[in-house]
């Protein structure tokens, strides 16, 4: 068995499934599926008690060879990758748009994003992500009205520009080292005598990751993308709860092979806390839902860079963690959000009462998932958060912004659920497969939290403490800050008119494209300013 199979058996079935009758093929579909998340599995498995795997596809070797490497972060990945995409088409399995032609698109990204997890080689990874994004624009654009085009051909154009940028990057980076191999560059980074040499090309290739993150200044296209009117929910449940982490996955990667040179972690600590904090003051002022929900995975990936930056392996990977279970909550979002405006016909928040009376199941699962993305104990955001938390140790300046960005987050959440409440005499009735694909991901939800200490230390071989003081505190903490944005939403949010304003801002092509410039430029400047 071979990691190639990841990769290619998700293409080559919605290849075969393109050219033949979809519904005479449905079993084969699931069978490829279902074996794919096993293949997944038992690599994590392997990784686990064997260590890093490496396949050379070719008869080529040393620093030309075209590898695919699954280490403890790239499997798990995976497995969340193949596990999330299990759930979508599961979820989606009686939709009358799931023709071949969706199919094909959905199981190629698939592939293509796992690809992207195992890839060690800089050219490879630029090949990957451009493709990934074709396929991605035509998946927004994929119902044909004029909002869901005009979205899909802004992510296209902006991602392509972006990814020019990453283009002379990597350029420089095979002038100097000579290879693309990012292992063998990361090994040969130390041995650098001008150092400043690498900082034209690292702010190149941060740029185009910046911008696939979604960090400040680079996350207008996100809420474009992710909250387009008419792209299918489950499309909206895996760019905002997967695809966004490819770049934040790269963002790791990246970071670990050019630290050696260039250390640009106090710069992205900061950068992490105001996309944070933007975030969630954008989400705050919007009343679509699904708008709503995209800004808060900016707040979300902010709240993960700033982890990730803070030097600290708990931070590390309380933030690893976050990803994962941000991918699970998130999805489930994103699915329930769009099953009330299919239901509700609106997506105006102010004009969506009753979900509780109304689609009592999608209440529960929605409630599940606002839970868990608050940090509420015994749910697996509050776990991921510890530890990020546990990474902080003395530094109270940064134990501050981390109460501000979870307190930013129970206020959004606070409003989103305000849908909840409300009278409403019809009842919606719930598909068996939705109920049970929505019921998986919210049992998930639930499961890594409780025994996130176990997860923890077999995932990361990480050993966490929350004994019951911990989690006492921790309770107090939430209720308080959940009754603090309580009061903040009902007495003072409606008196701002900050917010208001807010919800006209969106840049068009030509400023998303200044963004990146000056994001470039500010970049550049700083390093050649430090180094």
């Amino acid at each position: 068995m071979s990691l190639f199979w990841l990769v290619v058996l998700p293409i080559l079935t919605a290849l075969i499934g393109y050219l033949s009758n979809y519904k005479k093929i449905k079993r084969l579909i699931w069978v490829s599926q279902i074996s794919t998340f096993i293949m997944a599995i038992i690599f994590f498995i392997r990784v686990i008690t064997e260590g890093a795997i490496t396949e050379t596809l070719g008869n080529y070797s040393g620093a030309i060879s075209i590898n695919l490497v699954a280490d403890a972060i790239s499997s798990l990945f995976v497995v969340l990758t193949t596990f999330l995409f299990t759930i979508m088409l599961l979820f989606n399995y009686h939709k009358t748009y799931m023709n071949k032609l969706f199919l094909f698109l959905f199981l190629t990204l698939q592939g293509l994003i796992v690809a992207i997890f195992l890839s060690n080689d800089l050219f490879d990874i630029y090949t990957l992500v451009e493709v990934a994004t074709v396929v991605v624009s035509i998946l927004i654009m994929f119902k044909k009205d004029s909002q869901s085009l005009y979205d899909g051909m802004v992510y296209l154009l902006t991602n392509l520009v972006a990814m020019a940028f990453f283009l002379f990057g990597l350029g420089y980076i095979y002038k100097i080292f000579g290879t693309m191999d990012l292992s063998v560059i990361k090994a040969g980074i130390p041995f650098i005598e001008n150092k400043d040499s690498l900082i034209l090309p690292y702010v190149f290739l941060i740029t185009a990751i910046g911008l696939k993150s979604a960090i400040m200044p680079l996350f207008s296209w996100l809420p474009r993308a992710h909250g387009t009117p008419s792209a299918p929910s489950i499309v909206s449940a895996v760019l905002s709860g997967l695809y966004v982490k490819g770049g934040v996955y790269l963002f790791i990667r990246f970071q670990d092979t050019f630290k050696a040179g260039l250390d640009t972690t106090s710069l992205f600590l900061l950068i992490g806390f105001l996309t944070a904090v933007l975030g969630f003051v954008f989400a705050l002022s919007q009343t679509d839902i699904k708008l709503i929900l995209a800004y808060h995975t900016v707040s979300q990936i902010g709240l993960i860079i700033f982890g990730l930056s803070m030097n600290s392996i708990y931070s590390y990977y309380g933030s690893i963690y976050h990803i994962m279970n941000h991918a699970v909550f998130k999805a489930t979002l994103f699915l329930t959000a769009g099953m009330i405006i299919e239901e509700y016909e609106t997506r105006d928040i102010r004009k969506i009462t009753g979900v509780f009376k109304r689609m009592p199941y999608v209440a529960i699962i929605m409630s599940v998932a606002i839970l868990s993305i608050t940090g509420a104990p015994l749910f697996n955001g509050s776990v991921s958060k510890f530890l990020i938390e546990k990474g902080i140790g003395y530094q109270t300046y940064l134990e501050y912004g981390l109460l501000l960005i979870n307190l930013g987050t129970i206020v959004s959440f606070v409003k989103y659920a305000t849908m909840l409440f409300g009278p409403h005499e019809k009842r919606y009735h719930v598909r068996f497969n939705q109920k049970i694909a929505l019921g998986i991901l919210a049992t998930v939800c639930v499961v890594t939290g409780v025994f996130g200490q176990s997860i923890i230390s077999i995932l990361f071989n990480l050993e966490v403490i929350m004994d019951l003081k911990s989690y006492l505190v921790k309770s107090a903490l939430y209720l308080s800050s959940l009754m603090l944005g309580y009061l903040f939403y009902k007495y003072l949010y409606p008196k701002i008119g900050f917010f208001r304003t807010m919800r006209e801002i969106e840049l068009s092509f030509n400023e998303i494209i200044f963004s990146i410039v000056f994001f470039f430029g500010s970049m550049l400047s700083f390093l050649m300013v430090a180094y």
